[in-house]
């Protein structure tokens, strides 16, 4: 067995990017969720292929645009908490990565303070949506909505709680690290 054979998998699908802002409690999680991402572009790539191909072979199978939905709506949204908690998009690093002390607290608190409000709400609308949606079905495979609209709540409770850890980690350890110099070209001090 080779060393990489030995690593559990949410290691290396884990990044080391922003350590001190993560519990490593939610590593498995990350990867799950890089893995559930993976799974819906596979799917989505798959069923867009396979509806081209069969509508050319005048034989379409009309219930792949269904699933097509379904692994994109989940492929967004658990992207979408993915890149929370890998701080790959939303928060407004590029801008802050500049600041230090007191000013980038207040601006990083800021921050996960409106993604936190903007998650909440997410689960707050998402969840009644999602209520109303179980008696629709989409036609012709009769697939409940909720199966789509659930991944709204779902994705806006992950934001949230990676938004509180941030917070958290952030406020306990300083949002500065050491990557923040790495990308500048400068060293760590």
């Amino acid at each position: 067995m080779t060393d990489a054979a030995k690593i559990p998998a949410h290691r290396w699908l884990v990044i080391p990017k922003h350590r001190h802002l993560k519990w490593p409690a939610l590593d498995p999680l990350e990867a799950a969720l890089m893995v559930g991402c993976g799974i819906c572009m596979s799917g989505f790539t798959a069923c867009v292929f396979f509806d081209v191909v069969t509508r050319e072979l005048r034989m379409p199978w009309l219930w792949l645009q269904q699933f097509t939905t379904g692994f994109f709506a989940w492929g967004v949204f658990i992207g979408m908490a993915a890149a929370t908690r890998r701080l790959d998009h939303i928060y407004l690093a590029e801008i802050t990565r500049h600041m230090k002390g007191t000013r980038r607290l207040v601006i990083e608190t800021l921050n996960r303070l409106v993604v936190l409000a903007v998650a909440l709400v997410m689960v707050w609308f998402g969840t009644r949506i999602a209520i109303v949606d179980m008696g629709q079905f989409r036609m012709p495979s009769l697939i409940p909505m909720t199966a789509y609209t659930a991944a709204v709540p779902f994705a806006g409770a992950l934001v949230a709680l990676f938004a509180i850890e941030q917070l958290v980690n952030g406020w306990r350890n300083g949002f500065e690290g050491p990557e923040d110099n790495e990308y500048m070209g400068e060293t760590p001090e």
